[in-house]
């Protein structure tokens, strides 16, 4: 069984369709990439499974229950986690402060202290500047304490909406290893969302490309960045 199964979801925002009738799954212990020019329905389709916009038809599935119409904080519970677009920090407040804020539906404090723990490996300058105000940070800075937030929420499916936006190309990589490293020993499952495709694709188990709020290519990372569509639509070949 799949981990998240998507079927038929439309969402709309008044007589805009911003998602047409789209299917798709990702399976336990993938990056999945959602890949398409901006406006194409990407960040909408995670919103829809973090349960943040309603949807006008379709189903939404993690690990076989249906959650279309819970609330955000039900499906936090259940186990999905989002690191918004743009960060949507707490500026005014520490960057510890931030983190725990994710952790406010985790009960056990030992749980919170590991994950934090886990947080300040994965992202070292989080730790040193733990004490500053999250709006004095880079924008570097602030997308690695948005994903340690979503990620002291304890999720099984993490998904990360445009973490490379605006932000230099080292730090870029610095986050793209985090999300590897994330998955690969955690065996976490990762819904990625990238205008950058290129690096998507690079991450992705497998992928699907959006165009206007419908799916017209889906497969293997590997396989999509050597796709001549791909190619030239998204990769500028």
């Amino acid at each position: 069984m799949p981990m998240l199964e998507v079927e038929a979801l439309t969402v709309r925002y008044g007589p805009l369709q911003a998602v047409r009738d789209i299917d798709f799954q990702v399976d336990a212990g993938q990056i999945v990439a959602l890949i398409g020019s901006n406006g194409a329905g990407k960040s909408t389709t995670l919103k829809a499974i973090m349960g943040l916009t309603p949807v006008a038809s379709g189903q939404v599935r993690f690990e076989g229950t249906v959650v279309t119409d819970e609330a955000a904080e039900i499906r936090v519970t259940r186990g999905l986690a989002l690191s918004p677009e743009g960060r949507r920090l707490f500026g005014r407040m520490s960057v510890y402060e931030n983190l725990m804020a994710g952790a406010h539906r985790v009960g056990s404090r030992v749980a919170v202290r590991r994950t934090l723990d886990e947080v300040y490996a994965l992202f070292p300058r989080v730790l040193e500047r733990k004490d500053q105000l999250a709006g004095s940070l880079s924008g570097g800075e602030q997308q690695m304490v948005a994903i340690g937030r979503a990620l002291m929420a304890q999720p099984r499916l993490l998904l990360l909406d445009e973490p490379s936006l605006g932000i230099a190309p080292k730090i870029v990589a610095e986050i793209a290893a985090a999300i590897e490293r994330i998955n690969r020993d955690r065996g976490m499952t990762i819904i990625l969302v990238e205008q950058n495709a290129r690096l998507a694709l690079r991450l992705a188990h497998f992928a699907y490309a959006l165009e206007h709020g419908e799916i017209i290519r889906t497969g293997q990372g590997a396989e999509l960045l050597s796709d001549p569509y791909v190619q030239k639509a998204y990769l500028g070949v």
